[in-house]
């Protein structure tokens, strides 16, 4: 190692060496001069400016040191594998969503081959049913156990099997909805794209599957019958599935069995069921999961007893103990008429009545 007369670039070639060399300390190469920190004003310098003899150089520039650079490679790797994440992460939110389809409806009314049974002791009406073993109200719409998709996490099959429960169950069990009370709370529910088409539905009634109140929810019309027991009887199930990457769907396939008297009867009037038949298709985008709203594409219903001469789009009118269908079958249907829907009737099996 040099001594600290040595210059920055060492010993200038040719130079004399040794220790023996006596001027060694005081002779300065060029290098040793361009190192120093200071530097000598020129006489005419000193004379002009009245200035120091020497004034200060700036530090030489040395370039980034080592730990600096590997700090800046560090964190551009870890932006770009942000990035890398970002731009691969299968739950990664579509750049647009599509408008939500407006539903499609059809409700069949179910006429009975014969008188309605019926009887005052609603417990054994339930029994001597096909309903017997169901469950009450919002117990027989249980979740399904679930598993995470493709492009969809556990918690977002979950939200859309617990969306569609409860619109189910808001739209069938409720009595305030069941009565045409309200329909705000199973409105709550649908995707902002449907509300003019829910709203028309109520405001004009139409029977062309697009526009039937009785294709959202259940209503019974409370001037001919009204509960006899608040305990409905529900049995069905829930399915979740993925239709493409930005799209979860649920199919909702339940039977609901109201018993009813007429209204007004009193208690001791004989009461009858009625059942309905809800077959619903519900899509879910990002938007959908994240704000608790679903978009139900397909509604298919049937239901009776039911007179297929009565009109069905507005409000259920069920045929109670003791009645018969009257003659005639649905409406017509015009093959002329744009937009309409064909006009359907089925007939109820015996089987589906309670033995009373």
């Amino acid at each position: 190692m040099g001594g600290p007369g040595d210059p920055p670039e060492g010993t200038p070639e040719g130079a004399p060496g040794g220790g023996e060399d006596e001027y060694r300390s005081v002779v300065f190469d060029e290098s040793f001069v361009r190192a120093a920190r200071l530097q000598e004003y020129s006489a005419q310098e000193r004379i002009s400016d009245h200035a120091p003899a020497v004034r200060s150089l700036p530090p030489a520039h040395r370039g980034l040191s080592r730990q600096v650079l590997i700090l800046v490679v560090l964190i551009a790797l870890a932006f770009g594998t942000a990035v890398y994440m970002g731009v691969r992460h299968p739950y990664q939110a579509p750049t647009a969503t599509e408008p939500a389809e407006p539903l499609r409806m059809t409700v069949i009314p179910l006429a009975p081959q014969g008188e309605v049974p019926g009887t005052s002791d609603v417990e054994r009406l339930y029994a001597r049913s096909p309903a017997a073993q169901f469950r009450v109200g919002a117990e027989g719409v249980p979740l399904p156990a679930s598993r995470r998709t493709a492009h969809f996490s556990d918690s977002q099959v979950v939200a859309a099997l617990t969306t569609a429960k409860d619109y189910i169950v808001r739209s069938s069990l409720d009595p305030d909805v069941l009565t045409g009370g309200q329909v705000r709370s199973v409105r709550v529910l649908l995707d902002p794209d449907q509300l003019d088409q829910f709203d028309q539905s109520f405001a004009r009634p139409t029977a062309d599957g697009r526009h039937a109140p009785t294709g959202w929810l259940v209503r019974l019309d409370t001037s001919r019958a009204e509960l006899a027991d608040p305990k409905i009887r529900v049995q069905g199930t829930l399915q979740a599935a993925e239709a493409d990457a930005s799209t979860l769907e649920v199919t909702a396939d339940h039977t609901f069995v109201y018993a009813l008297r007429p209204a007004g009867a009193g208690d001791r009037a004989e009461a009858s069921l009625f059942t309905v038949r809800r077959e619903l298709h519900f899509r879910f985008d990002r938007d959908d999961l994240r704000l608790h709203q679903a978009q139900l594409v397909v509604s298919y219903v049937q239901a009776g007893p039911l007179a297929c001469a009565e009109d069905s789009t507005h409000r259920l009118r069920p045929l109670l103990a003791g009645q018969t269908a009257k003659a005639g079958g649905p409406a017509g249907t015009d093959p002329y008429a744009t937009g309409s829907a064909t006009a359907l009737c089925g007939s109820l099996a015996t089987s589906a009545q309670p033995e009373v």
